[in-house]
């Protein structure tokens, strides 16, 4: 999966303030996501951010 920094993802799930997308800061083994609503900031490992994506929507 071709995920790059500043892609939005839309994730299947939603967060628990209630959006489901999220702004990429890092990639690497781990993933550094921000919430576009909220701007709460997580990591977590690459499979699992790759399984839970649902669409890539690219910035530009």
């Amino acid at each position: 999966m071709d995920i790059q920094v500043n892609d939005l993802l839309q994730m299947k799930k939603n967060h628990p303030c209630g959006e489901n997308k999220f702004l990429v800061l890092r990639i690497g083994a781990d993933f550094k996501l921000r919430c576009v609503k909220c701007g709460r900031e997580l990591m977590a490992p690459r499979s699992k951010i790759e399984k839970s994506v649902k669409k890539i929507l690219r910035e530009g």
